[in-house]
């Protein structure tokens, strides 16, 4: 695996650039998951049917729909991470971008809904263990 080293500017940059990007993929992933509850529902209700049924039909259509989401969804995830983020959590949008600060690797630590990378936190750490950068550090 190929690390890519962001500066505080850089990933911000990136973020700016990716957040059309990631919005997009925030919201095919809710499609998916409602999907999938339709999909378990469909399942229960198909038990036993004949093919004729449907709810079975149904269920073969969005059998086929939530591959296509997936696939979608997971080409969207690598066309992020091979710019060299690193998408932690896509239901929440959020996103890590490998960095150095004191001849330490960490993570710069940015969500969605901020408007720049403002945070940071150890490789080992995650989202609750993040810390606001320090304002010189800021691009």
């Amino acid at each position: 695996m190929r690390i890519t080293l962001f500066t505080v500017e850089e990933a911000s940059r990136m973020a700016a650039e990716i957040r059309p990007v990631l919005e997009r993929l925030v919201g095919m992933k809710r499609r998916l998951d409602r999907l999938q509850s339709r999909i378990s529902v469909l399942e229960l209700a198909t038990a036993g049917s004949s093919e004729a049924n449907p709810d079975a039909r149904e269920l073969r259509d969005a059998v086929v729909e939530r591959q296509r989401l997936a696939d979608q969804v997971q080409r969207g995830i690598q066309a992020i991470q091979v710019r060299g983020p690193v998408l932690k959590d896509l239901e929440r949008g959020l996103v890590d971008f490998y960095s150095v600060a004191a001849d330490r690797l960490i993570f710069l630590c940015w969500h969605l809904d901020e408007p720049e990378v403002a945070h940071w936190h150890s490789l080992e750490g995650g989202f609750a263990s993040r810390q606001p950068l320090d304002r010189s550090e800021r691009g």
